[in-house]
């Protein structure tokens, strides 16, 4: 189109009254909260008082928590937030009602809403939450087939509102907490059930809602995970720690670092980073000045700080050869499978055909791999499938392994048939 034409159609456009069309999306409403910001509850009396009117509502109870992750030592939560028909929205502080078992009575026969359920009842129990049923917004979202299954993705893709955004990473042992921290907290329940509602309608038209339901009822009968075994493996950058020496020093560090963050009650990483502990355990410092010159051990860490860690190598040092750490952790379960074809051909091939066959099924039935079935589910049963691999014996396996009755139906057909693949 030439200017002369563009101008011409420019004036066309104004003398008619029409306007050329706006092809951006349309803006997605921000989230008001209904009842504006609803005051925190701090103390005995008004807990006794939320309590009482939790226990009178109806319906499912939206529940959310806020830690202060790396800001405070260990995962307790800060703040905790409640929404249900006839209560309205209540925010609890924690600190100042540590015992919050009476209103996790008061609710505990309803259905509890949770967004990420599986990273909010660890807190929650300490505090003497404990959720009977329970409906998760983000794994239902998964099992949907939804891209993304955050929070504020799925209120606005669902429900078409907008979450105010900016507040999730910060320190909520705060106090007082900011109004803007406590509106975007109170926020979080806002709509919760109302996607409840909208996600459980989506999964009854996909036929998938008893599979939610059967998952939905494993993690609220989960107990709490075992403590975690040798934490100190888990540091970041210990894949360049070969030596066993070296890895005492991980080891002795590590816990020292443990023990003054639990003792202060911040975080462990503001104690000393992780990059920190693996450059002294690679360098092994004979003395605090060369510790001091690491990086990580800068000129703003006082001496007695310094001492403090040195005396942590020095004790990594002095080790008996009996007493190093062995490299890596006994398996519990098959070799990692990059081994396998060395170690097992025929299990190799049999892993590949149900690795194949997993993500087949699963991009047919829209939904995430590791939701169909696990990866480590599926590793165990092709390192020491059953003898006569059949649907019923391999369903038998999956099930020692804490599949649930719907991903079994889906998965034995074509586990049995992987099975039954040879290294030819």
């Amino acid at each position: 189109m030439t200017d002369a034409q563009k101008t011409a159609a420019d004036t066309t456009l104004r003398a008619t009254g029409d306007s050329p069309p706006d092809l951006r999306p349309a803006p997605v409403p921000l989230l008001e909260p209904r009842e504006g910001i609803p005051p925190v509850t701090a103390t005995d009396e008004a807990l006794a008082e939320v309590v009482a009117a939790f226990a009178a509502g109806t319906g499912p109870v939206a529940v959310d928590a806020e830690r202060a992750s790396g800001y405070r030592y260990g995962q307790r939560a800060y703040l905790v937030q409640l929404r249900r028909e006839g209560a309205g929205s209540v925010l609890v502080d924690p600190v100042g009602c540590p015992d919050l078992s009476a209103l996790g009575e008061a609710i505990g026969d309803a259905e509890w809403v949770l967004h990420a359920a599986t990273q909010d009842l660890p807190c929650l129990r300490d505090i003497g939450m404990v959720p009977t049923r329970l409906f998760d917004t983000e794994l239902a979202g998964r099992l949907a087939g939804f891209a993304r299954v955050g929070l504020g993705a799925m209120v606005e893709n669902v429900l078409g509102f907008a979450l105010e955004k900016g507040h999730s990473a910060v320190d909520w042992s705060t106090r007082p907490l900011p109004e803007p921290w406590l509106r975007y907290a109170a926020l979080d329940v806002e709509l919760l059930v109302d996607l409840r509602d909208a996600l459980e309608e989506e999964l009854t038209q996909q036929g998938k809602l008893e599979w939610a339901r059967q998952e939905f009822a494993a993690i609220a009968a989960a107990p709490p995970p075992p403590p975690r075994k040798d934490p100190w493996r888990r540091t970041s950058g210990m894949h360049k720690v070969r030596r066993r020496r070296q890895m005492a020093v991980v080891r002795e560090l590590w816990t020292a670092r443990d023990q003054v963050a639990q003792r202060r009650d911040v975080s462990p990483g503001k104690v000393l980073g992780d990059a920190a502990i693996v450059e002294a355990a690679l360098s092994l410092p004979p003395n605090s000045h060369a510790l001091a010159g690491l990086p990580g051990f800068g000129h703003r860490m006082g001496r007695r700080q310094l001492e403090q860690w040195q005396a942590a190598v020095d004790r990594a040092r002095a080790l008996p050869e009996s007493e190093l750490p062995q490299p890596g952790q006994p398996l519990n379960g098959p070799p990692p499978p990059r081994a396998w074809a060395d170690k097992d051909p025929v299990a190799a091939a049999r892993l590949s055909a149900a690795r194949a066959s997993v993500t087949a099924l699963a991009e047919e039935l829209n939904l995430p791999q590791e939701n169909l079935i696990t990866p480590d589910t599926v590793r165990r049963l092709c390192w020491e499938p059953p003898a006569e691999p059949t649907r019923e014996t391999v369903a038998e396996v999956l099930s020692g392994h804490g599949a649930r009755p719907w991903q079994i139906e889906q998965v034995a057909p074509i586990l049995t048939e992987a099975l039954l693949t040879d290294a030819g």
